[in-house]
């Protein structure tokens, strides 16, 4: 089911998808791929279902996000939600070589790259059609587009699966040498609402990729026994986390379960699967206004950071007649 949610300033139209399958309801912009809702019910019973019967499960609100296309418009750094390319993260000084060719980027985070620049996959309108169980998002990214070499055919898939598990598949085609790496920004809250400082996270990754002061990474993949990044066991994240986490599995086919985070008082479990051998935890420190640092907490699947130029790292190099496929999936439950 479509509905228009808003209009761009040069008269494009915003459609709002809404998803529904098992209890769980997924609501996706065609302006920038954004997840803008997805509500899940709680433990049965729990304490905290006021205003609905006893026993029955109450919804909330899993996901930052703003009820109109305005919002989204005025706030555009903290990529609430947003589908993320043609390259995730940062890729340092904005250029990178590929094939001896010195490809140069728009800075956008300082002298780095971030997101794709400032006119990434995220600021677009897509074109959608309904799939079953879901929509395919689909549009075609211009060569030397942001900077980046290549025509690129690039689509997103959600659909809702059994339990209202939501996947994003995601594929691309070039014609020419390029680099991709997508993501989906979603900042999670499983409470619904306030900070999520007492929730628990589990990320089964034992390095990270250790940066500098612009958030570049070093190259050196540490390890993370005896620090704070070490969530192979499950505890409060808190704050200060911006980092892109080594995942034990690497790179794989199908999706791999890769992390867990848990509300203790409304019982939501959110679980991570992906092909990807990255994840970017954020623990929202920098939100601003109408929210609060640590309202979300962003879960991005990946590549590493600055991959173009690491040929160390797992590449994210697509060339013309290979097929770029990433899959994640949100898993839904609740815990007594």
């Amino acid at each position: 089911m479509s509905e228009l949610f808003g209009t761009l300033p040069d008269g494009t139209p915003v459609h709002r998808w809404t998803l529904e399958r098992d209890g769980v309801r997924v609501r996706i912009l065609s302006y920038g791929g954004i997840v803008q809702s997805v509500q899940v019910p709680d433990r049965r019973g729990s304490e905290r279902s006021s205003g609905a019967a006893s026993g029955e499960p109450r919804s909330a609100e899993m996901v930052l996000g703003f009820p109109d296309l305005e919002g989204y418009l005025a706030h555009p750094e903290p990529f609430l939600g947003a589908l993320i390319g043609r390259y995730a993260n940062r890729i340092g000084g904005a250029r990178f070589p590929l094939d001896g060719r010195a490809c140069t980027l728009e800075p956008n985070d300082g002298p780095n790259s971030l997101h794709g620049g400032s006119r990434g996959f995220d600021k677009r309108v897509w074109d959608v059609e309904p799939v079953e169980h879901g929509v395919r998002l689909s549009r075609v990214g211009a060569d030397g587009e942001e900077g980046f070499p290549g025509r690129l055919e690039v689509s997103a898939t959600y659909t809702l699966g059994p339990g209202g598990a939501l996947r994003i598949a995601y594929e691309a085609l070039t014609d020419a040498p390029t680099v991709v790496n997508m993501t989906s920004h979603s900042y999670w809250n499983l409470a619904g609402s306030g900070n999520t400082g007492g929730h628990e996270l589990r990320i089964s990754a034992s390095r990270i990729t250790p940066v500098d002061e612009e958030l570049i990474p070093t190259g050196e993949l540490r390890k993370v026994a005896g620090t704070r990044f070490d969530f192979r066991t499950p505890r409060k994240a808190g704050p200060g986390y911006d980092h892109n986490f080594v995942l034990d599995k690497g790179v794989t086919t199908a999706p791999e379960q890769v992390a867990e985070l848990y509300d203790p008082a409304s019982g939501r479990v959110l679980t991570v699967a992906t092909t990807e051998p990255g994840l970017q935890l954020y623990t929202g420190d920098h939100l601003g206004a109408p929210f609060a640092p640590g309202d979300g907490i962003a879960l991005e699947t990946q590549h590493f950071p600055d991959s173009p130029n690491r040929p160390e790292f797992p590449s994210t190099v697509l060339r013309p007649g290979e097929l770029y496929r990433s899959q994640t999936v949100y898993g839904f439950g609740t815990r007594d």
